[in-house]
């Protein structure tokens, strides 16, 4: 997964796999997800990111729930 966000443009995007976009399919919010062949979510783009509230500047991961 990759995350990234292009200032120039005001987009972040959300990376979430490295297969082909076959289809893409953009909401009235402004965001754009992008699916391969097999409609599996390839990529989630959310432009005027700045506007919606969203600080690219911070970014919390965190992986929950693995085995002990």
């Amino acid at each position: 997964m990759k995350v990234t966000y292009d200032l120039a443009v005001d987009v972040l995007r959300i990376v979430l796999s490295d297969q082909p976009i076959d289809e893409s399919d953009e909401d009235n919010s402004g965001m754009i997800i992008d699916y391969d062949r097999q409609g599996n979510i390839v990529s989630i783009e959310i432009l005027d990111a700045s506007k919606l509230g969203i600080n690219p500047h911070s970014l919390e991961y965190a992986v929950t729930g693995l085995p002990h």
